[in-house]
């Protein structure tokens, strides 16, 4: 259930936690935020600076969104539970450091 919720609602969000196509995250964030972009910028008045909304450019806005939520949809879908338990994205699920990792800072900071 809340799969499907995020999906609709937040679909780089879904794409991330629950897809194990970490790189599929970014272009569904950028088409989901440049449809939120332009169904605010529709109802502000749009290109053509309307006192009324501009119902292009929110229905543009409405069809990124959808764009968005497809994609995350078909990026959920084919996520193999084996193949995302083998391979971890650093990006969305990142790794502690573990504790015979050196600071390469420290190592900056000895060279001086």
């Amino acid at each position: 259930m809340i799969r499907a919720v995020l999906t609709i609602s937040i679909p780089p969000v879904a794409a991330c936690r629950y897809g194990c196509a970490g790189c599929c995250a970014a272009p569904i964030g950028v088409f989901w935020l440049t449809g939120i972009v332009a169904i605010l910028y529709g109802l502000a008045g749009g290109y053509a600076n309307l006192m009324a909304p501009s119902w292009d450019t929110v229905s543009l806005g409405i069809a990124l969104w959808i764009i968005a939520s497809v994609w995350a949809a078909i990026t959920l879908r084919n996520a193999d539970d084996e193949k995302c338990a083998r391979k971890k994205s650093k990006l969305c699920s990142p790794q502690a450091r573990s504790a015979d990792e050196s600071d390469p800072f420290e190592e900056v900071r000895k060279a001086r």
